[in-house]
């Protein structure tokens, strides 16, 4: 009889365990939640030591503790565990388009591309004026209760269209607004915001929301910095500060450009 008898399956056990609990650290650090992941890690070890001490007595009361915690956990981290979900479909399972428009591509017309150009001019403008601004574009996410919590446009995008609508003067100008191909979908929108505390301190509500729908959403989204005109940029999960014109044009363009128009652009 051998001390240990582990195979592969156990050795891919311990893996996918400790890539799941890397994940959710790092989706969770920075946060008030980080305490209570440690606290209840850490209950569950001495759980584990006790009864491989077999403490009876001491395992089956940690047992039942540990059993109402499983309840205790969707109640306090629910928020937490949306994300985890959201993170994981959005940064691996949407690598895998079983979408609709994939299987029927040749039967349906192909989406009009976001107009970055416009874009990009008024978040120039909006630099130069230190106009505040939050622009998230839709990707495979539709950000649809996000779309609900706002005004409804279905407006072309344009220049002139955002310039108005971030005016100060502008009842819409707090919010973000959401745009999904060529057309602005929704102005005014509540984002989720984000309370990390690792992010920079400079980052007012405006890029904390952002940051948090970078996290919880494929979409990209554009800020513009009221106290110093600097855009940036977030995208899964990560953001830019202070990115140059040229290099968003760039980014955008890779993403929501067709070749076809590229090349004749």
């Amino acid at each position: 009889m051998t001390f240990l008898d582990i195979g592969i399956i156990d050795i891919l056990d311990i893996f996918v365990v400790a890539f799941l609990l890397y994940q959710v650290y790092m989706l969770i650090k920075g946060t008030a939640a980080i305490k209570i992941f440690t606290g209840i890690a850490t209950l569950y070890l001495i759980w584990l030591i006790v009864g491989a001490l077999k403490m009876q007595l001491l395992s089956t009361i940690l047992g039942q503790v540990m059993g109402l915690g499983v309840i205790a956990l969707l109640i306090v981290f629910q928020q937490e565990i949306r994300k985890f979900a959201i993170y994981i479909s959005n940064k691996y399972l949407s690598k895998l388009d079983f979408s609709t428009e994939l299987i029927f591509k040749r039967i349906i017309k192909n989406k009009s591309d976001v107009k970055v150009w416009a874009i990009v001019k008024a978040c120039i403008k909006f630099s130069k004026t230190k106009t505040g601004a939050l622009i998230a574009i839709t990707r495979k996410s539709e950000l649809l209760n996000l779309i609900d919590s706002g005004i409804t446009l279905n407006a072309d995008t344009s220049s002139i269209l955002l310039e108005n609508i971030f005016d100060k003067a502008s009842a819409m100008h707090d919010g973000a607004i959401i745009i999904t191909n060529d057309k602005i979908i929704a102005a005014k929108c509540i984002l989720p915001v984000s309370d990390k505390k690792s992010l920079p301190e400079n980052f007012g509500l405006r890029h904390r929301a952002a940051y948090a729908l970078a996290q919880q959403s494929d979409s990209v989204i554009i800020t513009v910095s009221e106290e110093t005109g600097g855009i940036s940029l977030f995208e899964d999960g990560k953001f830019t500060k202070d990115i140059s014109a040229g290099d968003l044009i760039k980014n955008l363009e890779e993403q929501f450009v067709s070749k076809i128009n590229l090349r004749n652009a």
